[in-house]
């Protein structure tokens, strides 16, 4: 039965608030404006005026985070789905997040929260304390912040993970990845696993599809993959004609295996017609096979295939010996063969990845959580 907490007492009102922003992530600008430098898109804004996230604006002299304590509405879901293979598989996970994007995809899958412009959306109230309480009731070992990007409620998601440390909940992001050099290391100080959707290889595709820029994402993950103590794994929507060409993909797995690291989950998964971008045709699952393929090859030692019914493209193999560890069916998982440390059976090598405290029995379902009423 999916617990409701209805009942646990609401904190003051006062701390569901639109919340000042964060000293690291704001700066005087010229003419009394004040500048937003969370993201690459260093919002320049005047008294009333609100940033491309949307949920970042000055009010009364000061830059604040109007969706602080406002989500769009929390589920219980499989790790695997946000998607991460490598983190504590089999386990619950607590999924949340607010409206707005500080990205334009035209293809957004989850347009319907990243493009609300309307913050009477945010239907559910909740403060950092009681999103923690809720994970520990509902059994999940982690809160993830996701179907619209953290980094633009940044300082909501990170009240809310060091709520979660304090109660033994760890904590996951999902997000494109955009964001300053110089608010990374604040952001992410308290995110113990990280998805970042690295939308394509091209300049072109981000600037005319998502009006942004690869570059900053680069450096975000070489900063993850070198400089952080959190877990990465990558996604990469592939969409037909636009980011699946094998020249494309071979940069892209060039640049994982040459600059993050061979053992660097890569996660391929299939475009659905979405938003402003319904002409272009769902991704055939043969594509997401021949770019597993191609990564394999390639060596990056674990490669996976999403939004499409395929076993093989869903386990975990051993790097080394190559036998299957974490046999997965959408979602649900078949088999589980590592100890306790995430070794080999067979070989005794170790799993990159986090698996203390992995049961190795996923639900595999999603399941709605009421935090008020």
């Amino acid at each position: 039965m999916t617990p409701d907490l209805a009942s646990e007492p609401m904190r003051s009102r006062e701390l569901l608030r639109p919340g000042v922003v964060r000293a690291g992530f704001v700066e005087q600008a010229d003419a009394g404006q004040l500048r937003c430098v969370l993201c690459p898109r260093r919002c320049r804004l005047a008294e009333g005026q609100r940033g491309f996230c949307f949920v970042r604006g000055v009010e009364d002299g000061e830059l604040s985070l109007m969706s602080y304590g406002r989500a769009s509405g929390f589920c219980v879901d499989p790790i695997e789905k946000k998607p991460l293979s490598h983190f504590l598989p089999g386990s619950s996970v607590l999924s949340f997040g607010t409206a707005g994007c500080n990205l334009g995809c035209r293809f957004c899958q989850n347009w319907d929260l990243s493009k609300a412009r309307e913050m009477d959306r945010l239907t559910d109230f909740a403060s950092p304390e009681a999103v923690a309480e809720a994970a520990l009731t509902a059994n999940c070992a982690s809160v993830a912040f996701t179907y619209n990007d953290p980094v633009i409620f940044a300082e909501y998601a990170m009240d809310t993970a060091l709520a979660c440390h304090d109660r033994g909940v760890r904590t996951v992001a999902v997000t494109a990845g955009y964001i300053e050099a110089s608010a990374r290391p604040a952001f992410f100080s308290e995110i113990d696993a990280v998805n970042v959707d690295l939308k394509a290889f091209t300049e072109q595709f981000y600037a005319t599809l998502c009006f942004a820029r690869l570059e900053p994402v680069l450096d975000t993950l070489r900063w993850l993959a070198h400089e952080s103590e959190t877990w990465l794994e990558l996604t990469t929507l592939l969409i037909p004609g636009e980011n699946d060409s094998g020249d494309e993909l071979a940069r892209l797995v060039d640049f994982v295996v040459e600059e993050l690291g061979e053992d660097v989950p890569l996660h391929f998964s299939a475009y659905h017609p979405a938003f402003e971008f319904r002409s272009v045709g769902p991704t055939p699952a043969s594509t997401l096979r021949r770019a597993r393929e191609q990564a394999k090859a390639a060596g990056l030692h674990h490669v996976y295939t999403g939004n499409v019914h395929d076993p093989e493209g869903e386990t975990s193999y051993c790097a080394e010996c190559r036998g299957a560890l974490i046999e997965r069916d959408r979602y649900r998982l078949r088999s589980y063969r590592l100890d306790p440390l995430g070794r080999c059976p067979d070989c005794g090598a170790k799993l990159a990845g986090v698996f203390e405290g992995s049961s190795g029995a996923g639900h595999g379902e999603r399941r709605r959580l009421q935090l008020t009423r």
